[in-house]
Order: C-alpha cells, then structure tokens, then sequence
C-alpha cells in the first residue's frame, strides 16, 4: 500500500467505523472536569425543577450534554449526537442523552425554568471566581449589547424583524472584558427595541457580580442604545463607574458645537488612511467626551467634513485615557462571534422558551471553556473559541484498560500538548465541590 515516495495509496487504504474505544474529541476531558469541579450537574439537578413535566428527570445530565457538543460548534438539537461515538461519555464523566430526550427536555421549559437555569449559569460564575478566575478587588470592566440572533422559517415562536430588517432574536449580553466570559443574557423577541428590560437587566447584573465576588471598582461600558437617565441614576447611586454613547440628538449637537477649535487633540495611534481628534465638554452632570474622524483621500477635501461620536461618562481620569478605554468596549462584538460560531449560529426550536434556554446553555458553554483557558492557562494570551476548539478539544484518542486504570491515548507530536498537560494538571488540582 505504500507508493514510490513513502506514502499511502489512498484509493487502497480500508475504512471502517468500527473502534468501539475510539474518542472522537478527547480535548472534552478539560472542561469535563472544570464542570466537574464546579459540580454543575448536582447544581443543575437542585435549581431547576422540572418535575411533572416531559424530560424533566435529572436535567443536569442533559444541560451538560448540550453544553458539551456546544463547544464542540453544535448548532443544533441533532448535533449533540456527536457525543454519543466511541467511548466519549468516559471523558465527559456523565450520560450523554439521545437529541430526541435532549429536544423533549427545551421544551418543557416555561419562563420560570429559565430563570431557574440563568440562576445556575450566576452560581457557576460565583463558583468559578473563588476558585481563581474572578477579579477580586481588582477592577472589573463589563461590557453591555444587544445582538440579532437570525432564524429562517416562520414558525419560531417569537422572532421578528427588528432594526436590521432582519428576521431574528434581540438578546441582551453582559461581558467581562479581558476574559471574554459571559455575566448574564436575556433573549427577547426580536421587534424588542434595545432598551426593553435592560435596567432591570443592568440591576440584576451588578447584583450579580457582586454576589460572585467582585470586590473592586466597576466600569460598565454600552453604546448609544442603552443611553438612558435610568441607568445612569442607578449605575451612579451603585457607585460604578460608566461610559455610554449617546446619540447626535439636538442638545448633543449644540454641546459639540460649541467645543472650541484649539480644544481639539490629534489621536496619533489612528490609521494612517484617517485623521481623528478628541475633545471634551459637559453634558448635564456627566463628561461628554467627543471624538471626529475624517478620511483622508488622495484629493483633499475643500471642506473638511468630520464624523462624530459621542459617549458620556461620570470617570475622572484624563481624557486619552477615557476615550482609549471606551473605545475597547467593541471587543465585545469578538464574544458575540464566538457565540454565533458554536450555539447560536441557530435557534433550534419553534418555541421561544426552548430557545431562551438554549442560549442561557450556550453562555454556560461559552463560560466552561473560557474557565478551561483561565484556570488552566493563566498566563497566556486569551484565544478565540474557535483557536481553543482546534488545539484543545479536537483531539483524536483512545482509551484502554489495564490492572482496573484507564488510559485516554493521544496523538504522539500534538503541538499543543504541552499546554493540554499543563492545563488539565492545574484544574485537576481545584478543589472538588464539597
């Protein structure tokens, strides 16, 4: 079978699928065990109660298996079967379910289970955070969105055509910037305008936080969507910090209009294709910082013609700096690539519930695999879900017995088995939940 220059005919090379011990992902081993240590399944199994109704038997089980083929990039009900090959459950540390169980268990939630299972991603983020992968007293900086989750067809229960005239979802999301982990969401029909429930969602996300251990400052970062008195007044009477766009409304305008020219600062880490100035004025009792870009053609323009974008902001810090920070807050739009890249690509069902509760699954998801990188990687660069997907979890591997010890073989010459080792070494050294 082997050719003139040392490799296989392809054509003669046999195929068969049958290695009963063969893992297809065997990288699911890292955060199995950080589920396990955080003791997801037992916390799933006391908070939502589902009791009476169809699929509702051990939910903790079947939260894990959607979450599981989540970070694997499954975008459906059906794809969850990929866990089921092989001897894949051995590394999970569960049953894995059927998607028809897993199908018949989203859809007898009602909002209340919903909240139930948000309750559990809240406690899953405490848990996580005492066991090394929380601020402390350090700063912690949250981002705030809205996102369109599209669907296709015309029978799921509560999508719409909202602002992008698209057909779709309009979820709220709360992140933490630096870790990429997801703080809380809220999925909501899709003709909801951006500010429908976010003080109430804003509230619960700083009591949230709080209750998790975040003991320092805090800064919490929007875009002009969420520009509104209400939240102000509350993220002001909590003591966090804030900056927020605002729109070119009348007032707005006439405040930029009236910053002098000298108060302008050239931006020097601006592309070269473009020119950008900051400057600053009052806009009630906050800062409203302004910042005017410009593109820069080969024939100069006769009349120099400047966008603007506004934020306010209630931080005391010089104005480079304030500007630079918020201007971060787009990295969140990474945390939304990296959720429509695995679980929300799609919304499965034609129920609202079910799909309420397969984005609060996705997060949960999203969260074990960054808490995998944080707790088990600390000191490296944070990577996107797809990067951790191909080098952590990916893996081929066997499993054999011998003298009552299993062994999870991997493949010789791996690239990054270094970093596997050393990140399943330090989550195998958590604590385990008591």
């Amino acid at each position: 079978m082997v050719n003139g220059r040392g490799g296989v005919v392809l054509d003669r090379l046999r195929v068969c699928f049958d290695d009963e011990r063969a893992v297809a992902n065997a990288g699911l081993l890292l955060p199995a065990t950080v589920a396990a240590r955080l003791g997801i399944e037992e916390l799933v199994d006391e908070t939502v109660d589902l009791a009476g109704r169809p699929g509702g038997v051990r939910p903790g089980r079947k939260v894990l298996t959607l979450a599981h083929a989540m970070q694997l990039g499954a975008d459906s009900i059906d794809d969850c079967d990929l866990l089921r090959c092989g001897r894949t459950e051995l590394v999970l540390g569960h049953g894995v379910l059927a998607p028809s169980t897993l199908g018949t268990f989203l859809r007898s939630f009602t909002f209340g289970h919903v909240r139930q299972l948000d309750r559990v991603l809240a406690e899953a983020l405490r848990r996580a955070w005492q066991a090394g992968a929380g601020p402390g007293s350090e700063r912690l900086v949250i981002d705030l969105d809205s996102f369109v989750g599209e669907v296709h067809g015309y029978n799921k229960q509560g999508a719409a055509y909202g602002y992008t005239r698209e057909l779709g979802y309009h979820p709220l999301l709360a992140t933490r910037a630096g870790t990429d982990e997801t703080l809380h969401v809220r999925l909501r029909k899709g003709s909801a305008n951006t500010q429908r429930g976010a003080e109430r969602f804003v509230d619960e996300l700083l009591a949230r936080v709080r209750r998790a251990g975040a003991g320092g400052e805090i800064l919490l970062r929007a875009d002009s969507g969420f520009w509104n008195k209400k939240i102000t007044a509350k993220l002001r009477t909590k003591g966090c910090l804030y900056s927020i766009g605002v729109r070119l409304t009348k007032p707005v305008a006439a405040a930029i209009e009236a910053i002098p020219e000298e108060a302008w600062q050239r931006l020097d880490d601006y592309p070269e294709t473009g020119e950008a100035e900051i400057a600053e004025t009052t806009l009630g009792d906050d800062r409203l910082i302004v910042r005017r870009v410009r593109i820069l053609d080969a024939q100069p323009q006769l009349f120099a013609t400047w966008q603007h974008f506004a934020f306010i902001s209630n931080r005391s810090e010089p104005l480079e700096l304030v500007e630079k920070e918020h201007r971060e807050h787009a990295t969140i739009e990474l945390v939304i690539r990296d959720l429509k890249d695995q679980a929300l690509r799609h919304f499965p069902s034609g129920r609202f519930n079910a799909n309420a509760a397969w984005t609060v699954i996705a997060c949960l998801a999203h969260n074990l695999l960054r808490w995998s990188e944080l707790l088990g990687l600390p000191e490296q660069h944070r990577r996107r879900a797809r990067t951790l997907r191909r080098r952590l979890l990916a893996l081929p591997g066997r499993l054999t017995r011998t003298a009552r010890r299993w062994t999870l073989h991997l493949p010789s010459g791996w690239p990054w088995q270094n970093d596997y080792l050393a990140a399943l070494g330090r989550i195998r050294a958590l604590p385990a939940p008591g």
